[in-house]
């Protein structure tokens, strides 16, 4: 089988697993061994977090990051597991929906399946792109993938409640312009209170997509309220560098050790790695 159809059998198999009420649960990676890691932990896909990516890279999360290096990483990710991978390529890593088209080319090259599309504005006079912008840039990505002849799951976030730019209705009103646009997904981060959850649930006609993190209602929970793919975004890669600056105070303030207890053996992680060559 060639690489060209591998990648378009992941790729379906990757839409096949957003399911309203029995949703794709995604622990977010930002390197090849948190990749791996949440592979083996059974993951039916990896997802990238952006920021979490970034941080990793050195440079901090919001359009920071460069396209080259993000899909450096990105292939990384897709060589070390076998399952299928999305790629959070923030707002498209481009100034323009051309831009977001190369974008997206570089990610199928990569050998990732689906991608995760923001509509945050970093330094401009708003904080959310407008809805016809941001239409144009997921009409780019769209027409790209299909070019490829591989239908990538286009996730389209809306940071309506992340960024406090508004509620129910207008998250909606941009839900369904980007699903005309040619997205296959809506992601809302920042709503998980359980109402807020089943009127997106109901009034998008797409997989819902929320974030989660500690404090957030459980994945059955949010299951029966419609939700069809749930992720952690940063929120593993936080508190892992949470255990690192423990660990480091730790080690620096007392010269003890306690932080360091029940981290995974090196023989394991090193098992893992070499499982997924």
């Amino acid at each position: 089988m060639t690489n060209q159809n591998i990648l378009r059998d992941r790729a379906q198999a990757f839409r096949s697993l957003h399911v309203p009420g029995r949703p794709l649960v995604l622990p977010n990676a930002w390197d090849a061994a948190s990749a791996r890691i949440a592979e083996d932990a059974g993951a039916a896909a990896v997802a990238t977090t952006s920021a979490g990516l970034a941080w990793a890279l050195g440079v901090p999360d919001g359009d920071h990051l460069d396209r080259e290096r993000a899909m450096e990483a990105v292939a990384r990710v897709t060589a070390t597991v076998a399952v299928p991978v999305s790629a959070d390529i923030e707002s498209g890593f481009a100034q323009d929906a051309a831009g977001v088209a190369d974008t997206v080319r570089a990610v199928l090259a990569a050998g990732a399946v689906g991608v995760n599309i923001e509509d945050a504005l970093y330094g401009g006079a708003g904080v959310l792109r407008s809805v016809a912008e941001q239409s144009e840039r997921i009409a780019a990505a769209r027409a790209a993938a299909d070019a490829e002849g591989v239908a990538l799951f286009i996730n389209a976030r809306t940071d309506t409640f992340l960024r406090g730019a508004g509620g129910v209705d207008a998250t909606l009103e941009r839900a369904a312009a980007f699903r005309a646009a040619g997205a296959d997904g809506i992601f809302v981060p920042g709503a998980v209170d359980p109402g807020t959850v089943k009127e997106l649930a109901d009034g998008i006609d797409a997989p819902l997509n929320v974030l989660v993190g500690h404090g957030a209602p459980p994945v059955a929970e949010l299951a029966a309220l419609g939700v069809a793919r749930v992720s952690a975004g940063s929120t593993v890669a936080l508190a892992a560098y949470a255990v690192v600056r423990r660990a480091a105070r730790e080690l620096l303030d007392t010269g003890t050790y306690d932080t360091l207890r029940g981290g995974l053996g090196y023989g394991e992680l090193n098992s893992l790695l070499g499982s997924g060559e």
